[in-house]
């Protein structure tokens, strides 16, 4: 079966240019003008193509409410609004890549097979590599744990920790964890990985445990605490 792709696009020349690159490319091809059509394609999708602006729902709302589902379906979001603040409040709320318009259909179809080869690599990881006895992560699932309690992560809080986790003790930079997380293309900041670690470490205090189980080394970057049993 292909590989399939759900463009979420109300503009029908943006989205008719979008589906003709991917059918090019060999992707079957699902299109949906509104929220409401999307949401009832979403199941079938392998990946989705999401404009933030649609005629009955915002894409943030689309976003938010797949994830809090835990549908972990990638999702390339397609948007007009090319400040930092839009492009980092999107991949927060969990969208995996982000292209501003105007945009080359090939480049779409470029970022759509980078992200597939992200989720890949992250699919065929070792299920042994990323687990301790107090913080786990379940990669199939996209579950993470401490102890007994479940922690309600993000897209990009669940990536950041599952790097974290390969490694106890070693410690990864901001610049690693950006290539790891995001992948190339981003001009993210130092703050965006710094917000995302304070995240976690307030959601791991929440469940009772020690938020220093995820250091910070100063000038270099973070690890989880080499105590931390593996």
């Amino acid at each position: 079966m292909r590989t399939r792709i759900l463009v979420v696009e109300d503009e029908p020349a943006i989205a008719e240019s979008v589906a003709y690159a991917l059918s090019r490319d060999g992707f079957e091809v699902a299109m949906a003008s509104t929220a409401a059509a999307a949401r009832a394609e979403m199941a079938q999708a392998t990946l989705v193509v999401l404009d933030l602006m649609l005629p009955d729902d915002s894409g943030f709302n689309l976003i938010a409410a797949w994830r809090k589902a835990s549908l972990s379906t990638p999702i390339i979001v397609l948007s007009s609004r090319d400040d930092e603040a839009d492009r980092v409040a999107a991949l927060e709320s969990g969208a995996d890549d982000y292209v501003t318009k105007p945009f080359s259909p090939r480049e779409v179809v470029a970022r759509v097979r980078a992200v597939l080869r992200r989720v890949a690599v992250t699919k065929t990881e070792s299920p042994g590599a990323g687990t301790t006895s107090k913080l786990r992560v379940e990669p199939s699932t996209r579950r993470a744990f401490l102890e007994a309690h479940e922690l309600e992560l993000t897209r990009v809080e669940f990536d950041v920790l599952a790097c974290l986790l390969e490694a106890p003790g070693r410690v990864f930079t901001r610049a690693e964890l950006i290539q790891r997380v995001w992948g190339d293309g981003f001009a993210l900041t130092d703050r965006t990985v710094d917000s995302h670690v304070k995240a976690l470490r307030r959601k791991v205090a929440e469940t009772g445990a020690d938020p220093g189980l995820i250091e910070t080394v100063r000038g270099v970057g973070f690890r989880v605490a080499e105590g931390v049993e593996a």
